[in-house]
């Protein structure tokens, strides 16, 4: 449980993984999540800066606007082991994280 809270990562109930992250300063908090491979995950993104900032993955094939002091729902997954860039577009310098599948 230790380690689930360091990585941001909490256990459901029904199997499912809840992965939380904060945008603060431009920035993922934290930056790398780990989650099982073959598992759906929901992505629970909570945008703490007052402006508003777009989830934007590639990889991942998402992307979604968080507006300023609210929150968004991603869902992801399943997917095979390897690592899935994802960052904020409209702070793109700044706003970098992965999630890393294993």
């Amino acid at each position: 449980m230790l380690l689930a809270c360091i990585f941001g990562v909490a256990p459901v109930l029904a199997g499912k993984l809840v992965v939380e992250i904060e945008i603060r300063d431009h920035l993922f908090w934290p930056s790398e999540v780990v989650v099982p491979a073959n598992t759906k995950v929901k992505l629970l993104v909570y945008n703490r800066d007052p402006t508003s900032e777009e989830f934007e993955s590639y990889e991942l094939n998402r992307e979604k606007v968080i507006m300023g002091n609210q929150k968004a729902v991603i869902f992801i997954g399943p997917l095979l082991p390897g690592e899935y860039p994802f960052f904020g577009e409209f702070y793109p310098e700044t706003a970098q994280g992965k999630v890393i599948v294993e």
